[in-house]
Protein backbone atom coordinates (compact mmCIF):
# COMPACT_ATOMS: atom_id res chain seq x y z
CA UNK A 1 0.00 0.00 0.00
CA UNK A 2 1.62 3.21 -1.05
CA UNK A 3 2.07 5.32 1.68
CA UNK A 4 0.70 8.68 0.96
CA UNK A 5 -2.61 6.77 1.42
CA UNK A 6 -4.15 7.86 4.76
CA UNK A 7 -7.12 5.54 4.17
CA UNK A 8 -6.96 1.79 3.61
CA UNK A 9 -10.79 0.92 3.61
CA UNK A 10 -13.24 3.46 3.06
CA UNK A 11 -17.19 3.78 3.38
CA UNK A 12 -18.93 5.93 0.97
CA UNK A 13 -22.36 6.72 2.12
CA UNK A 14 -24.39 8.46 -0.93
CA UNK A 15 -27.96 9.97 -0.71
CA UNK A 16 -30.21 8.53 -2.68
CA UNK A 17 -30.94 12.22 -4.00
CA UNK A 18 -27.15 12.37 -5.04
CA UNK A 19 -28.33 9.66 -7.74
CA UNK A 20 -31.65 12.02 -9.28
CA UNK A 21 -29.82 15.00 -10.15
CA UNK A 22 -31.52 18.11 -11.01
CA UNK A 23 -34.53 16.04 -11.48
CA UNK A 24 -34.93 15.65 -7.72
CA UNK A 25 -36.72 12.29 -8.05
CA UNK A 26 -35.87 8.46 -9.24
CA UNK A 27 -32.47 7.51 -11.03
CA UNK A 28 -30.74 9.91 -13.63
CA UNK A 29 -28.05 7.48 -15.61
CA UNK A 30 -25.92 10.48 -16.00
CA UNK A 31 -25.34 11.79 -12.66
CA UNK A 32 -24.71 7.91 -11.61
CA UNK A 33 -21.97 7.13 -14.58
CA UNK A 34 -20.68 10.97 -12.86
CA UNK A 35 -20.41 9.22 -9.60
CA UNK A 36 -19.33 6.09 -10.96
CA UNK A 37 -16.21 7.29 -12.41
CA UNK A 38 -15.31 9.26 -9.16
CA UNK A 39 -15.46 5.69 -7.09
CA UNK A 40 -13.00 3.99 -10.02
CA UNK A 41 -10.79 6.68 -9.57
CA UNK A 42 -10.46 5.78 -6.04
CA UNK A 43 -10.25 1.99 -6.13
CA UNK A 44 -7.72 2.77 -8.92
CA UNK A 45 -5.56 4.23 -6.31
CA UNK A 46 -5.44 0.78 -4.62
CA UNK A 47 -8.34 1.73 -1.74
CA UNK A 48 -10.76 -0.51 -0.75
CA UNK A 49 -14.33 0.79 -1.13
CA UNK A 50 -17.63 -0.12 0.10
CA UNK A 51 -20.55 1.83 -1.49
CA UNK A 52 -23.71 2.71 0.37
CA UNK A 53 -26.90 4.14 -1.16
CA UNK A 54 -29.33 5.76 0.54
CA UNK A 55 -33.29 5.34 -1.53
CA UNK A 56 -34.72 9.02 -0.47
CA UNK A 57 -34.87 9.35 -4.52
CA UNK A 58 -37.59 6.51 -4.81
CA UNK A 59 -39.08 6.55 -1.71
CA UNK A 60 -38.93 7.14 2.03
CA UNK A 61 -40.16 4.99 4.93
CA UNK A 62 -40.61 7.52 7.37
CA UNK A 63 -42.98 9.65 4.96
CA UNK A 64 -44.72 6.81 4.65
CA UNK A 65 -45.34 6.19 8.09
CA UNK A 66 -46.02 9.62 8.75
CA UNK A 67 -49.21 9.60 6.23
CA UNK A 68 -50.79 6.47 7.99
CA UNK A 69 -48.58 3.21 6.75
CA UNK A 70 -47.56 1.02 8.98
CA UNK A 71 -43.41 1.98 9.72
CA UNK A 72 -42.49 -1.46 9.12
CA UNK A 73 -44.00 -1.51 5.96
CA UNK A 74 -43.01 1.84 4.94
CA UNK A 75 -39.57 1.01 5.57
CA UNK A 76 -39.16 -1.99 3.54
CA UNK A 77 -39.94 -0.17 1.24
CA UNK A 78 -37.37 1.87 1.62
CA UNK A 79 -34.66 -1.08 1.64
CA UNK A 80 -36.34 -1.98 -1.50
CA UNK A 81 -35.63 1.80 -3.13
CA UNK A 82 -31.67 0.98 -1.95
CA UNK A 83 -31.65 -2.14 -3.97
CA UNK A 84 -32.80 -0.35 -7.11
CA UNK A 85 -30.50 2.64 -6.75
CA UNK A 86 -27.61 -0.34 -5.78
CA UNK A 87 -28.27 -2.09 -8.89
CA UNK A 88 -27.93 1.09 -11.20
CA UNK A 89 -24.49 2.31 -9.31
CA UNK A 90 -23.31 -1.83 -9.90
CA UNK A 91 -24.34 -1.21 -13.45
CA UNK A 92 -22.68 2.38 -14.01
CA UNK A 93 -19.31 0.48 -12.57
CA UNK A 94 -19.51 -2.39 -14.61
CA UNK A 95 -19.62 -0.69 -17.83
CA UNK A 96 -16.00 1.68 -16.56
CA UNK A 97 -14.29 -2.10 -15.80
CA UNK A 98 -15.00 -2.23 -12.17
CA UNK A 99 -15.68 -5.74 -10.47
CA UNK A 100 -18.20 -5.08 -7.99
CA UNK A 101 -20.62 -6.92 -5.64
CA UNK A 102 -23.91 -6.10 -3.95
CA UNK A 103 -24.63 -8.02 -0.82
CA UNK A 104 -28.14 -6.95 0.33
CA UNK A 105 -29.52 -7.54 3.86
CA UNK A 106 -32.59 -9.21 2.96
CA UNK A 107 -32.45 -12.36 0.67
CA UNK A 108 -32.85 -11.37 -3.19
CA UNK A 109 -31.10 -14.36 -4.61
CA UNK A 110 -31.46 -13.35 -8.19
CA UNK A 111 -30.47 -9.61 -7.87
CA UNK A 112 -27.73 -9.90 -5.21
CA UNK A 113 -25.46 -11.93 -2.90
CA UNK A 114 -26.56 -12.17 0.83
CA UNK A 115 -24.61 -9.95 2.97
CA UNK A 116 -21.63 -11.74 5.25
CA UNK A 117 -18.84 -9.78 6.45
CA UNK A 118 -16.19 -12.00 5.69
CA UNK A 119 -17.30 -12.38 2.56
CA UNK A 120 -17.61 -8.41 1.96
CA UNK A 121 -14.20 -7.83 3.47
CA UNK A 122 -12.61 -10.21 1.28
CA UNK A 123 -14.22 -8.92 -1.86
CA UNK A 124 -12.70 -5.77 -1.08
CA UNK A 125 -9.33 -7.15 -0.53
CA UNK A 126 -9.55 -8.30 -3.88
CA UNK A 127 -10.22 -4.58 -5.24
CA UNK A 128 -13.84 -5.64 -6.08
CA UNK A 129 -16.45 -2.90 -5.11
CA UNK A 130 -18.67 -3.63 -2.53
CA UNK A 131 -22.08 -2.33 -2.46
CA UNK A 132 -24.24 -2.54 0.35
CA UNK A 133 -28.11 -2.51 0.09
CA UNK A 134 -31.35 -3.04 1.92
CA UNK A 135 -30.00 -1.52 5.09
CA UNK A 136 -29.73 -3.33 7.82
CA UNK A 137 -32.50 -5.97 6.92
CA UNK A 138 -34.22 -4.20 9.73
CA UNK A 139 -37.06 -1.58 9.77
CA UNK A 140 -36.47 1.71 11.95
CA UNK A 141 -32.99 1.70 10.99
CA UNK A 142 -31.68 4.23 8.95
CA UNK A 143 -28.52 3.70 5.94
CA UNK A 144 -26.73 6.07 8.20
CA UNK A 145 -27.27 3.62 11.03
CA UNK A 146 -25.84 1.07 7.90
CA UNK A 147 -22.97 2.86 6.84
CA UNK A 148 -21.71 3.14 10.69
CA UNK A 149 -22.46 -0.52 11.12
CA UNK A 150 -20.84 -1.90 7.81
CA UNK A 151 -17.79 0.16 8.93
CA UNK A 152 -17.53 -1.21 12.63
CA UNK A 153 -17.87 -4.77 11.02
CA UNK A 154 -15.64 -4.45 8.32
CA UNK A 155 -13.06 -2.49 10.03
CA UNK A 156 -13.03 0.76 7.27
CA UNK A 157 -10.74 3.03 8.42
CA UNK A 158 -13.46 6.46 7.84
CA UNK A 159 -16.79 6.96 6.64
CA UNK A 160 -17.08 9.48 3.42
CA UNK A 161 -20.45 10.92 3.87
CA UNK A 162 -21.36 12.93 0.69
CA UNK A 163 -23.95 15.83 0.92
CA UNK A 164 -25.56 17.92 -1.54
CA UNK A 165 -24.85 21.84 -2.39
CA UNK A 166 -23.19 21.98 1.43
CA UNK A 167 -19.14 21.43 2.16
CA UNK A 168 -19.35 20.12 5.66
CA UNK A 169 -21.07 20.80 9.24
CA UNK A 170 -22.50 24.04 9.73
CA UNK A 171 -23.79 25.74 12.87
CA UNK A 172 -27.28 26.54 11.72
CA UNK A 173 -28.58 25.89 8.25
CA UNK A 174 -26.22 27.76 5.49
CA UNK A 175 -28.93 28.16 2.84
CA UNK A 176 -31.04 29.85 5.21
CA UNK A 177 -28.74 31.41 6.95
CA UNK A 178 -25.82 33.50 5.18
CA UNK A 179 -23.94 33.57 8.49
CA UNK A 180 -23.52 30.04 9.59
CA UNK A 181 -20.30 28.63 10.18
CA UNK A 182 -18.91 25.43 8.67
CA UNK A 183 -16.81 23.61 11.44
CA UNK A 184 -13.79 21.81 10.27
CA UNK A 185 -13.40 19.95 13.28
CA UNK A 186 -16.14 18.53 15.45
CA UNK A 187 -16.16 15.56 18.37
CA UNK A 188 -19.18 12.78 18.12
CA UNK A 189 -21.22 14.69 21.09
CA UNK A 190 -20.99 17.97 20.00
CA UNK A 191 -22.94 16.64 16.68
CA UNK A 192 -25.07 14.96 19.54
CA UNK A 193 -25.83 17.62 22.09
CA UNK A 194 -26.36 20.55 19.18
CA UNK A 195 -28.56 18.18 16.85
CA UNK A 196 -26.84 18.85 14.22
CA UNK A 197 -28.26 17.01 11.24
CA UNK A 198 -25.35 14.79 10.32
CA UNK A 199 -26.62 11.41 10.98
CA UNK A 200 -28.93 10.09 13.12
CA UNK A 201 -28.17 9.63 16.61
CA UNK A 202 -27.96 6.03 16.55
CA UNK A 203 -25.52 6.52 13.60
CA UNK A 204 -23.39 8.73 15.08
CA UNK A 205 -23.43 6.94 18.73
CA UNK A 206 -22.03 3.71 16.71
CA UNK A 207 -19.28 6.12 15.44
CA UNK A 208 -18.11 6.95 18.58
CA UNK A 209 -18.34 3.66 20.54
CA UNK A 210 -16.10 2.13 17.80
CA UNK A 211 -13.95 5.73 16.97
CA UNK A 212 -14.82 5.59 13.75
CA UNK A 213 -13.94 8.83 12.13
CA UNK A 214 -16.86 10.83 9.67
CA UNK A 215 -15.59 13.55 6.83
CA UNK A 216 -18.60 15.12 5.75
CA UNK A 217 -18.07 17.25 2.71
CA UNK A 218 -19.73 18.40 -0.48
CA UNK A 219 -20.40 15.64 -3.17
CA UNK A 220 -21.60 18.56 -5.90
CA UNK A 221 -17.91 19.41 -6.42
CA UNK A 222 -15.81 17.36 -9.39
CA UNK A 223 -12.99 15.43 -7.56
CA UNK A 224 -14.18 15.95 -4.05
CA UNK A 225 -14.90 12.47 -3.60
CA UNK A 226 -11.31 11.47 -4.71
CA UNK A 227 -10.31 14.44 -2.28
CA UNK A 228 -12.12 12.84 0.93
CA UNK A 229 -10.84 8.90 0.31
CA UNK A 230 -7.07 10.77 -0.12
CA UNK A 231 -7.25 12.25 3.37
CA UNK A 232 -7.08 15.88 2.15
CA UNK A 233 -8.71 18.80 3.99
CA UNK A 234 -12.07 19.47 2.48
CA UNK A 235 -15.38 19.17 4.89
CA UNK A 236 -15.77 18.30 8.00
CA UNK A 237 -13.86 15.27 9.98
CA UNK A 238 -16.41 14.18 13.23
CA UNK A 239 -14.59 12.27 15.62
CA UNK A 240 -11.85 9.38 15.20
CA UNK A 241 -9.50 8.45 17.39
Amino acid sequence: MPKKLKYKRIILKLSGEALAGAQGFGIDPTVVAKLAKEIKQIADKGIEVAVINGGGNIWRGAIGANKGMDRATADYMGMLATVINSLAMQDALEKLGVQTRVQTAIELRQMAEMYIRRRAMRHMEKGRVVIFAAGTGNPYFSTDTTAALRAAETEADVILMAKNGVDGVYDSDPKKNKFAKMYKKLDYIDVIQQKLCVMDTTAISLCMDNKIPIVVFNIDKKGNILKAAMGENIGTVIGGK
